[in-house]
């Protein structure tokens, strides 16, 4: 992937096995939980890309949310707060190799940041 890109999607669920079911069944994906995200199940669309997660719903989480894959977390995080958005999570580690962040856009649209490899 190349900085830029959109490297995972999450969707909030609020009934994960019915949810597992209804994505599985409409697009094909492959949905499963994977060692070390128990509870955090990942869908594999047909083509073998992964491509996202089913993730609780919640007050915070209610809307699907994509992340972009960036060369630095921290760098980036600063340019949005220059251009007017605000961080809603800093930095944070996904495994000893990866990095995840959120923020918001001055239109209110929250992105997810992500930095390393899995």
């Amino acid at each position: 992937m190349a900085h830029g890109d959109i490297t995972h999607i999450d969707i909030p669920v609020s009934d994960m096995g019915r949810a597992t079911e209804f994505y599985g069944s409409l697009f094909g994906w492959q949905i499963a939980e994977i060692e070390g995200f128990e509870g955090y199940p990942m869908w594999q669309a047909p083509n073998q890309v992964s491509g996202g997660g089913l993730a609780p719903r919640s007050e915070d989480f209610s809307q699907p949310r994509s992340y972009v894959e960036v060369d630095s977390i921290d760098e980036t995080l600063e340019k949005v707060v220059a251009m007017g958005g605000t961080v809603q999570m800093g930095r944070s580690p996904i495994s000893e190799t990866s990095w995840w962040a959120i923020f918001t856009d001055p239109d209110g649209n929250t992105v997810g940041l992500f930095e390393g490899s899995v």
